[in-house]
């Protein structure tokens, strides 16, 4: 039987052998107690439990959170002004829909929303609808569509009609109905028709909760620089999925490694990180306008050159919480990040999660991710962490305020 071949970006630096592969990376981000942290986003979603339980006191506050847009009352007015446009604000559990993005034969988000908005469209829509033979439905604009198993408590969508006597309660209790217990209504209020749930908005903030395992050593530790640290245990029977690497080409092969060694001597890598040195890699993000095309996976050809890669990051921190769970009196011990940008590429988030935790466990320098920006390929990065720890906290049309965040800077 042929060994399998794996291709791995050539580190050059100090921590090029204490850094995980791609496929030990998988493996421990992948064996985690994630249903308690799916079960956690489920009672948020369902407002059985507020988000603040698992934060503390210094959670949003709710001003911030339902970001206020103007108001407007359409009445007496005409022409394409006569428009009634609404900002939809919703909260959905990521493990019970397949993303945002309406895809055939999938239960998703957007279906869901557009197939309750269908008894909102005017007369003239309906009609057009009827004569292609599609299904009633109403037309939602997204911020920022999610991937499977991401959760969202303030998603931003928007729908327009023409008919004057749609009230925003209706529109509530209509999407609300459509799927109890995984899609909610937050809020829905009438604004202008120049409002855009994605090119108006000035931020995104995303939560990203990473639990410990029960069997990984309780005690903190000390390493060298006096940090507390965590031993961390691989379970080498967990992987299950197969690791596709990125295409790379001509240019980046000379920074690859082609081995048909599959093991690595994973059992000499170091697998204590610290929280605070994670906190510390993504400090070194805030305040920069950066290309973070290296972070996305499955962007076009067209999106990994210049501005369309660039992002300014208002906020990164990570600090270590208790998860409120049956399972244990005091809680789960999980690591929350918190990231606050203008935009983010596609998996750009998980892939910052999972390679800001890879570089802390490696021992690297607090400008590790910094430098990585400029490696040559995507493989320099680790693949994606688990959707199921993301969620979309909220967007913001206002200026981003650094007071108020999830995780203060102290």
């Amino acid at each position: 039987m042929e060994s399998k071949v794996f291709v791995q970006y050539n580190h050059t630096d100090p921590c090029a052998f204490a850094r995980w592969t791609t496929k030990e990376s998988f493996q421990f981000m992948s064996a985690r107690p994630w249903q308690q942290v799916i079960d956690f986003y489920s009672d948020v979603v369902k407002g059985q439990k507020p988000l603040s339980a698992l934060l503390g006191t210094s959670c949003l506050s709710k001003n911030r959170i339902y970001n206020s847009v103007e108001c407007v009352n359409s009445q007496n007015r005409g022409g394409r002004w006569a428009r009634l446009t609404f900002k939809i604000v919703v909260s959905y559990h990521g493990g019970s829909f397949d993303g945002w993005q309406k895809q055939p034969d999938l239960y998703t988000v957007q279906s869901v929303v557009e197939q309750s908005l269908g008894k909102f469209v005017d007369d003239k829509k309906a009609q057009m609808l009827k004569d292609k033979g599609l299904p009633l439905e109403g037309a939602a604009t997204v911020a920022g569509r999610t991937d499977k198993g991401v959760t969202a408590l303030n998603q931003v969508c928007s729908f327009y009609t023409w008919r004057k006597d749609v009230q925003s309660q209706d529109i509530a209790e209509a999407i609300s109905s459509a799927a109890p217990g995984k899609l909610r209504t937050v809020s829905v209020t009438e604004v202008s028709r120049v409002f855009h749930p994605n090119f108006s908005a000035k931020w995104r903030r995303y939560l990203y909760i990473f639990p410990f395992n029960d069997d990984e050593e309780d005690r903190e530790q000390s390493n060298e620089t006096g940090e507390n640290t965590q031993k961390f245990k691989i379970n080498d029977n967990h992987y299950e999925h197969e690791v596709v690497p990125d295409k790379c080409n001509g240019e980046n092969v000379g920074n690859l490694i082609i081995t048909d060694d599959v093991e690595f001597e994973t059992e000499k890598k170091p697998r204590m990180f610290s929280v605070s040195r994670v906190n510390k890699l993504l400090q070194k993000l805030e305040g920069k306008l950066l290309s973070y095309k290296l972070f996305a996976r499955d962007t076009k050809a067209s999106r990994n050159e210049g501005p369309p890669t660039e992002c300014f990051v208002f906020h990164a921190r990570a600090r270590e919480y208790r998860l409120p769970c049956s399972e244990h009196e005091k809680g789960r011990r999980v690591m929350c990040i918190e990231l606050v940008a203008n935009r983010f590429l596609r998996r750009m988030v998980r892939v910052l999660v999972a390679t800001s935790i890879r570089e802390a466990a490696a021992g690297a320098d607090e400008d590790a991710l910094l430098k990585l920006m400029d490696a040559t390929c995507r493989r320099a990065t680790a693949p994606p962490a688990p959707p199921d720890g993301l969620c979309l906290v909220d967007v913001g049309y206002e200026e981003f305020d650094p007071l108020d965040c999830l995780i203060s800077k102290e």
